[in-house]
């Protein structure tokens, strides 16, 4: 029996439709969301030719791929806060404006350490962008069908970014550089900007709090530790560093829940975790990031590796479950009046471990067709998860902490990307054939799949509690928004 999205009693509004700037709002957070990831997903074909002018060895390269992460992951949980706290328009509109600039330094980079800086900032500035897109959504969109289609929208822009990414920054190398990469990006920063200053209503809280100063320190050290040292393990899980950056990014993550039990008005209210809609969504986007997107963002590599495509051929092949998620994400809205949110987030999940394990065979000697239908499949499933993400980020926390709950979600959706991402790869090297690099990669890349589809299960069984938990919370008349 499919169970209703459940609004609770704080989140009630008094407006029934969306309000007269709704559709100038929804394309703008769209065309912003569709921006980060585009800039999050270029250095996939852009690494060989920065790296080459840059002159950038090994370690270096491995930062290429992982700065704007650190950045990203460290600063989104804040940045929905001080959103929610002290206007989503003005966090949003100085996230365009600090993309534009960081991505010009990144165009002008003399030297690896410039570039990386300027990653970094660029991750920090997509955060601001990322994490009040949701809460500038909700609030233009009230609770009902109208919401859902905007959420499918916001989903959409995901997986369009995600498809266009690493094809536009192939055409541009090709055609310009890999500097152009990043002109191009600065200029698309400034138009968001002007979008932002005459498309977008002010809107935060109405209870606005102090900002968690602790609390946001701790957080953002935390992750950047985290993301540091899987970004360190990946030329070696051997290397002390490796385990120092992890350990300390641990410790860090038990500092930040020992400060906001602590503080009157902490950033993350840690009540939340007793929501059963609130674990779900944290839990579904962090096992997104391991199952689908640590999978996906490695396939241009192994159809590089292994079946010798260029990069911009395995960019285009990429697209066929990227474009497929666009579609199906606009579409999930038929879901809605079918199946809660928390419900939508397993059947994604399944239909990407089916998606995936159509992956599963690859020979060297194969074609790229091999792979179109467990592409189809996964971008299918996908659509639907990004969909299902997007409601349960807004449903599941009061209406005034959106951009907050927005900031949770993309934190477990980029962390859990970094980490698993590290293991495809780890799991991909670690299969030598002596003579016979491209059948290693394959089976390396088998080896993967399957590590994929345990995730994928592991986290459809979380959603699937999370329903049952919230239909025994809402037999009790308690909140379950799951």
């Amino acid at each position: 029996m499919a169970i209703r999205e459940l609004t609770p009693p704080s989140r009630a509004t008094t407006t029934t439709a969306p309000t007269a700037s709704a559709s100038p709002t929804l394309l703008t957070a769209c065309f912003g969301t569709f921006l980060v990831l585009v800039n999050y997903t270029v250095t996939t074909t852009t690494l060989a030719p920065t790296a080459a002018s840059l002159h950038a060895g090994a370690a270096a390269q491995t930062w290429i791929l992982t700065a704007a992460s650190v950045g990203l992951t460290a600063l989104l949980l804040i940045m929905g806060g001080v959103a929610d706290d002290h206007g989503r328009k003005r966090v949003f509109g100085l996230g365009a404006l600090a993309l534009a600039v960081s991505s010009v330094l990144g165009a002008v980079a003399p030297d690896p350490a410039v570039f990386l800086i300027a990653r970094v900032l660029q991750g920090g500035a997509s955060a601001a962008i990322l994490a009040p897109s949701l809460g500038l959504i909700s609030e233009a969109f009230p609770p009902g069908p109208a919401r859902v289609r905007a959420l499918g929208g916001w989903g959409a822009a995901v997986g369009l970014g995600i498809a266009v990414g690493p094809v536009y920054a192939a055409l541009l190398v090709d055609h310009g550089g890999w500097r152009t990469v990043y002109w191009v990006l600065g200029a698309l920063s400034l138009l968001l900007l002007a979008l932002s200053k005459r498309c977008l209503a002010e809107s935060r809280s109405e209870r606005p709090r102090r900002l968690d100063v602790f609390g946001a320190l701790t957080l953002s050290v935390a992750v950047a530790l985290l993301n540091a040292g899987l970004a360190q393990g990946r030329s070696g899980w051997g290397q002390p560093s490796v385990a120092i950056l992890l350990g300390l990014g641990v410790v860090g993550l038990a500092g930040f829940a020992l400060v906001e039990a602590k503080v009157a008005e902490p950033m993350l209210d840690l009540a939340l975790f007793r929501t059963p809609g609130f674990v779900a969504a944290g839990a579904g986007a962090l096992f997104t990031g391991l199952s689908l997107v640590g999978l996906m963002s490695c396939v241009p590599l192994i159809l590089e590796r292994a079946l010798g495509l260029t990069p911009l051929a395995a960019g285009l092949v990429l697209a066929i479950w990227s474009g497929l998620s666009v579609v199906a994400a606009l579409q999930a809205r038929h879901l809605a009046t079918r199946l809660a949110p928390a419900t939508q987030l397993a059947v994604g999940l399944l239909t990407c471990a089916v998606g995936e394990a159509a992956l599963y065979g690859l020979s060297s000697g194969d074609g790229w067709v091999r792979l179109a239908p467990g592409l189809v499949v996964a971008g299918i499933g996908s659509g639907v998860l990004n969909a299902g993400l997007a409601r349960l980020a807004v449903s599941s926390v009061p209406a005034h902490r959106a951009a907050m709950g927005s900031g949770v979600n993309n934190t477990a959706r980029y962390l859990g990307s970094s980490l698993g991402i590290a293991i495809v790869l780890a799991v991909i090297n670690s299969v030598r054939s002596a003579g016979h690099p491209a059948a290693a990669v394959a089976t390396g890349a088998d080896r993967a799949i399957l590590v994929a589809i345990l995730m994928c299960l592991l986290g459809a069984a979380v959603a699937l509690w999370a329903r049952a938990a919230g239909t025994r919370q809402a037999g009790s008349g308690a909140d379950a928004g799951a």
